[in-house]
């Protein structure tokens, strides 16, 4: 019987989210999850005003706020003038953000090597082939490098 679409996306959405989950655990770093997500947003949004990238989110303006603030402070991101508004500023992720977030993807895929050791290689080419196709349905930067990555080839 082939499933639903829809089934197959919610087992989809069920099982990335428990994956990331694993993954976060087993590296043992206690860093919350609200700070990974709003670098993620930056990096694939662009420069947002505090309540575009609390809306983003998910959260309060003012959780945002209090979480800019945070990672202002550890440089991960800077305050810049919105040249359509001189009243407001624009978060901007920073080299040294991009350069954590990076880490900790990398932190998050290593940690989940011996769930997916036994896998061969049509496995592998599987889940390759669902990388890209989710990457190019959601906008992510990995699909950009990815064409880059073909163009250079």
């Amino acid at each position: 019987m082939i499933s639903q679409p829809t089934d197959i996306l919610e087992s989809l959405l069920t099982s990335t989210h428990r994956l990331t989950r694993i993954a976060a655990q087993e590296t043992g770093r206690t860093t919350s999850p609200a700070v990974w997500r709003t670098l993620s947003i930056l990096t694939t949004d662009g420069d947002l005003r505090v309540g575009d990238l609390a809306r983003a989110s998910r959260v309060s303006q003012p959780t945002m706020t209090k979480l800019v603030r945070g990672l202002a402070e550890d440089e991960l991101v800077k305050r810049i003038a919105d040249t359509d508004d001189s009243r407001a500023w624009l978060i901007s992720i920073t080299g040294r953000g991009t350069a954590a977030l990076t880490e900790w993807r990398g932190r998050l895929a290593d940690s989940l090597g011996g769930l997916f050791a036994d896998l061969d290689d049509d496995e592998w080419t599987v889940l390759e082939h669902a990388s890209r196709l989710l990457a190019s349905r959601v906008g992510t930067r990995s699909d950009l490098r990815a064409d880059a990555e073909a163009v250079s080839a």
